[in-house]
């Protein structure tokens, strides 16, 4: 099996509002997002397919045929559009960013002739995404930033052997990185709000368990969860799922970029 991916992009218009709810309460659940006149985003999306390869033309799918399908559907029903207003679906439906994965998702599957819908992936900024595949969940991952310092040090290795591992990581005086954290969580929309997260809570679990006790922190020096752990990435990672998951019933994956070249990901201690 052969995965490929396309990506296109689109803007749009929505407002999180349920008319039946008081403009208080509207304002409560979906804050900024409540606004009757809408904002915008330019959105990327990318849809991934699957197949195997045909062995005459030695590819899965003409991309021109991917085009024709999600391109064709992207303009008529997205592109350039107030959802709330211009698109049938979204008449009924809260256009959270879940619930436009979930929309594509469905409005496209099984008509890519040649191959299989595999996942969408929906990015409506750089900080803030939602993935869908073969199965009623959808995904929700927000990004978080934070710098910090910190030495890569094991207690449990000699100086020399340190040393030998982490080269200059291993300076004694330590080094920083700006580290972007992707929590992502999973579940099925509410059928009310659309979402499966309320974004303000979220943004406030991780910055009173993340961001707080790390941003602006040397990791050995200034933090607990470090003072005996060696700060590697795949330290930090797990040490941000085991400060998560208690607040966070359907967190399903940690990711983290110590750089731009280095990316690290964990899915909890049942998926290993």
């Amino acid at each position: 099996m052969l995965y490929l991916s396309r990506k296109m992009y689109f803007s749009a218009v929505h407002s999180y509002r349920i008319n039946e709810w008081t403009e208080e309460k509207n304002r409560a659940v979906f804050g900024l997002c409540s606004n009757p006149n809408g904002h915008g985003h330019d959105y990327r999306l990318e849809v991934m397919v699957k197949g195997t390869i045909d062995k005459k033309s030695g590819i899965v799918v003409n991309i021109m045929d991917i085009d024709k399908v999600v391109k064709s559907f992207v303009e008529k029903e997205l592109d350039g559009k107030f959802l709330n207003k211009e698109n049938e679906y979204f008449k009924e439906k809260i256009s959270t960013t879940e619930n436009i994965a979930n929309y594509i998702w469905k409005s496209i599957d099984g008509k890519i002739a040649g191959c299989r819908l595999h996942k969408i992936r929906l990015y409506e900024n750089e900080y803030l995404y939602s993935e869908k595949e073969d199965e009623e969940v959808v995904r929700l991952t927000r990004k978080y930033h934070f710098c910090t310092a910190h030495r890569l040090h094991s207690n449990l290795l000699t100086d020399d052997e340190n040393k030998g591992i982490f080269g200059k990581c291993n300076n004694p005086y330590g080094h920083g990185h700006n580290y972007y954290l992707e929590v992502t969580v999973r579940g099925t929309p509410d059928p009310v709000t659309g979402m499966i997260a309320d974004l303000a809570e979220l943004d406030s679990i991780v910055d009173q368990e993340i961001v707080k006790k790390f941003d602006h922190k040397h990791l050995n020096l200034d933090t607990e969860e470090f003072k005996e752990l060696n700060p590697t990435s795949e330290n930090m990672a797990v040490v941000a799922w085991d400060l998560l998951v208690p607040k966070l019933s359907n967190l399903y994956k940690i990711g983290l970029y110590e750089t731009e070249k280095n990316y690290f990901e964990y899915y909890g201690p049942d998926k290993e």
